[in-house]
């Protein structure tokens, strides 16, 4: 009788999404990944109205700055930055982004 070999790679079976997550952890680049997603994320976390008066976006040593182009828009988010924290949070994990600069 013939045995059948054992196929390897179903025993190693993993998602793409598992390959790229482990690629990232693997060469360091998760923290960087993370950032951009964060950037590009903006417009659709914070809706059309924000988005529209944001300029420049950009993360640095886990802080978040946002450019936003109207005086009480800006106040409105500097007063609730604790409830942007916790949505980015939700969204992309804790540690992601631990601070955030409304400029």
């Amino acid at each position: 009788m013939f045995r059948k070999p054992k196929d390897k790679r179903k025993a190693e079976t993993s998602t793409v999404g598992d390959a790229i997550n482990e690629m990232l952890q693997k060469y360091h680049l998760k923290p960087r990944f993370d950032e951009m997603r964060v950037v590009a994320s903006w417009p659709e976390l914070m809706g059309k109205t924000i988005a529209g008066k944001t300029g420049k976006i950009y993360v640095k040593n886990e802080v978040l700055f946002v450019e936003i182009n109207s005086a009480p828009l800006k106040h409105e988010l500097n007063m609730s930055k604790s409830r942007v924290l916790e949505l980015l949070e939700k969204e992309f994990g804790k540690g992601t982004i631990r601070e955030i600069i409304f400029m």
